[in-house]
């Protein structure tokens, strides 16, 4: 899943969305705490292909994107809307194709604007990114080519503090980043920003009000934070591989990043420091059990504000969730099964 797959609704209740071969499943807490619903299937019976992405706007809602096969060759990209967990999400409904007619072309990145409005991105055939977003009257504006050559296809798309949307990607050599000037402006390549970069190791998290922060990989396998105008910033060694998952909450009344990742050994790892103050320095704390060497990480925080994190193996098909207690720091109940 490309995106947030945990999130917190429009109702306090917490949310997991499931990929599978040809579905996206979501399962919602059914009161604070839990007990959790049953996996349901989301938006209709439509067989979907492998990689759907996820957002969410500051009014709660869930948009999500996906490829589906519309005949031997071809795909389309469809959306959803998930107004509240426990409700069920629309229909897919279709969205077009950056080339018009092809085959899939990268996974999509989705994020939503001040104003509610979904913006889908994706890798098209020429290697570059193309665009489509929410009208602010209704339905979808046209494909916008944004441009760039030789983009890997996890790309991670943000929206800031100011409601303005960005889009950073990877390159061989380098990171590029898209910003909008205004809102419901088309977004332009801002910068480019020379540097090693594993690919499908970068994450995007609004930090202040004048900047977002991306995470990512360099290839000695450090893990480094950058906000476009700056230099990057070597923040400590990755835990294991792949991206981290990253959120700001407030630990003991400060504003805080916390990322979270699976680390070598198999465990999930977090670490903290305060926001945009990388020099103050970050070490990885492991906790859990061991997991198998699919399962990937992600974090929110519940409406009573407390840290939760979530685990998910689509080999084993098990969900752990773990919450922070009412205690200083960082310390986490038990993990449990969902």
């Amino acid at each position: 899943m490309n995106g947030d797959w945990l999130i917190r609704g429009r109702d306090g209740r917490l949310s997991v969305y499931l990929p599978t071969d040809d579905a996206v499943l979501c399962r919602a807490e059914l009161g604070p705490g839990g007990p959790w619903e049953p996996a349901r299937r989301l938006g209709g019976e439509q067989k979907l292909r492998p990689g759907p992405a996820v957002g969410q706007g500051t009014d709660r809602y869930a948009h999500l994107a996906a490829w589906r096969p519309t005949k031997p060759g071809e795909a389309g990209l469809v959306h959803s809307t998930h107004f509240r967990p426990r409700l069920a999400a629309l229909d897919w409904l279709p969205i077009g194709h950056p080339n018009r007619t092809g085959d899939r072309t990268g996974m999509p990145a989705v994020t939503v604007d001040a104003q509610g409005r979904c913006h889908v991105f994706v890798r098209n055939k020429a290697g570059g990114v193309s665009m489509l977003g929410q009208k602010a009257v209704g339905g979808w504006g046209p494909w916008r080519d944004l441009k760039g050559r030789e983009v890997d296809e996890r790309l991670a798309a943000v929206t800031g503090e100011s409601g303005l949307v960005e889009l950073y990607a990877a390159v061989p050599g380098a990171i590029l980043h898209w910003r909008q000037e205004s809102p419901g402006a088309v977004p332009v390549l801002e910068e480019a920003m020379e540097t090693s970069v594993r690919p499908g190791t970068l994450r995007a998290l609004a930090t202040s009000a004048e900047h977002t922060t991306l995470f990512y990989a360099d290839d000695s396998g450090d893990l480094c934070a950058w906000r476009p105008g700056t230099k990057p910033v070597t923040l400590l060694a990755s835990a294991g591989p792949g991206a981290v998952s990253v959120i700001r909450c407030e630990l003991d009344g400060h504003d805080c990043t916390l990322l979270a990742q699976r680390s070598a050994s198999g465990r999930v790892a977090f670490a903290a420091y305060p926001t945009e103050q990388e020099s103050a320095g970050a070490w990885w704390t492991e906790s859990g059990p061991q997991l198998a060497a699919d399962a990937v990480v992600a974090l929110a925080v519940d409406e009573d504000e407390r840290v939760v994190a979530a685990t998910m193996s689509p080999s084993t098909g098990q969900l752990l969730m773990t919450r922070r207690k009412e205690e200083p720091g960082l310390a986490l109940e038990a993990w449990r099964e969902v």
